[in-house]
């Protein structure tokens, strides 16, 4: 990695501060499973650096332009961004953040800001803006009317087909796209701007006790995937859960639809990592059916 991607950076985080920025210390951070990560510092200031090809430039803007939409509704904090660009490398300037441990308190607090976002409904239709990725795999947000056809061709359906590409076994794919209208039906959510990659490694709480999230994949979607998701790996602290209910209750029906919105997020983590996602998919496809 050359010396222009850090003087660029220099630069670059110098004229968006509107001060001179010149970087003391940098130190590899985890910068998640696709990028590499940077703390830099001059002694007063720090930043968090992500750095990838310089072909990802795309995913870098769409991740940026996410951020700044759920920031500017004011309802939850993310790390501002603050410069991205190609050097030798495409690269993503955020601000950083100290993370803490929080209580309960915290996470009921959590619930409850993602509801506000989640009340956030201005948008007409099901897409966003642009298409942007899920983890390192293209996501398309094509503006559509209707959420069972957005949800049955461009996430399931979209990586069905990557599945395929990449040699998965999904004998009941096509059964399960077909019968998605009957498990959506009756279901008409408005379209709410989602986090679309809500696992616990993409939400913490800060030293000052207030909850943060990152690393989205927005769009305006139905509001039930962000909770679906925080429910895989792991999912999060009961007071989470309390705190959104009581702020926004979901409807009755989403346990029966909780399985089909995962199932987006194991097809899309059998597309980035193989293994044992294809089986676990086969059966979640097999309870829906």
């Amino acid at each position: 990695m050359g010396t222009d991607l850090w003087t660029e950076i220099d630069q670059r985080i110098s004229q968006a501060i509107a001060q001179t920025f010149h970087t003391t210390d940098r130190r590899s951070v985890s910068g998640g499973c696709i990028n590499q990560g940077y703390r830099l510092t001059n002694g007063a200031r720090n930043f968090f650096v992500k750095v990838n090809r310089a072909s990802q430039i795309a995913m870098f803007e769409a991740e940026a332009l996410g951020l700044q939409e759920i920031g500017a509704t004011q309802t939850i904090v993310i790390p501002r961004p603050i410069c991205w660009g190609v050097a030798s490398e495409a690269y993503l300037v955020l601000e950083w953040l100290e993370l803490g441990r929080g209580g309960s308190q915290a996470w009921e607090e959590m619930g409850r800001q993602l509801a506000n976002l989640h009340r956030v409904q201005k948008a007409s239709a099901f897409g966003w803006q642009r298409d942007n990725t899920i983890g390192a795999t293209p996501q398309p947000n094509p503006w559509t009317s209707d959420w069972t056809e957005f949800f049955t061709q461009h996430r399931i359906g979209y990586q069905l087909e990557l599945a395929k590409q990449r040699g998965g076994h999904f004998p009941l794919g096509d059964r399960l796209l077909a019968k998605i209208p009957q498990l959506l039906a009756d279901h008409t959510p408005v379209p709410s701007l989602v986090h679309g990659d809500l696992w616990s490694g993409n939400a913490a709480i800060l030293q000052s006790g207030e909850p943060v999230i990152f690393d989205p994949a927005p769009y305006w979607g139905d509001r039930e995937v962000d909770i679906a998701m925080t429910e895989l790996f792991g999912g999060f602290p009961a007071e989470f859960y309390r705190g959104y209910d009581r702020a926004f209750p979901l409807d009755s029906g989403y346990k029966r639809r909780k399985t089909l919105y995962n199932l987006y997020h194991i097809l899309n983590h059998f597309n980035l990592f193989g293994g044992s996602y294809e089986s676990q998919a086969n059966r979640m496809m097999q309870s829906l059916l």
